[in-house]
């Protein structure tokens, strides 16, 4: 039986980092520990992943990964700030290369007054943070599984891209 979520491009991401070598960890609110579940299904990538933290519950974004609970009060746990304070975290609290930051609204409902679908996706590493706004459709399953492949090209493009300098 086929894992499903190699099929996301992990395998990809999971050699460039090993070429690269280069690791990850991730601070997971919406995607619950899929990417790092999806990293972790490719074999070899215990040269790769550090690891991962779920940090579901508003309180454990700022225990867990570091968001400064003054941060989350003022934007929000589903917000720019927080996705890219996530990546941080994540990267830091592992002793990673790359960090990875998912926040965002999978439904049945909004949240705070963001619509289902809307993601951020914080990507922090050796040449700096970024954060991509996401608006996804579909269900839930399809909006976390299109948020970790988000996640899983966009950092596969900066491994890529740092490496050939």
């Amino acid at each position: 039986m086929t894992d499903p979520l190699l099929g996301l491009g992990v395998v990809e991401l999971v050699e460039a980092l090993g070429a690269a070598r280069q690791t990850v960890a991730a601070a997971e609110s919406l995607t619950a520990g899929l990417f790092t579940a999806a990293v972790a299904s490719v074999p070899g990538s215990s040269a790769v992943l550090r690891g991962g933290l779920v940090v579901y519950a508003t309180d454990l974004k700022a225990t867990l990964a570091g968001v400064d609970p003054d941060r989350l009060a003022s934007d929000g746990p589903v917000s720019e700030s927080t996705a890219v304070a996530l990546a941080l975290g994540a990267r830091t609290r592992c002793g990673a290369d790359w960090g990875i930051g998912l926040t965002g609204v999978a439904g049945p409902s909004e949240q705070d007054g963001h619509p289902v679908g809307t993601v951020f996706l914080g990507i922090a590493g050796p040449d700096g943070t970024e954060c991509v706004p996401l608006a996804l459709g579909g269900e839930r399953w399809e909006i976390r599984t299109t948020a970790v492949a988000t996640a899983v090209s966009r950092l596969r493009d900066r491994v890529v891209e740092r490496a050939a300098r």
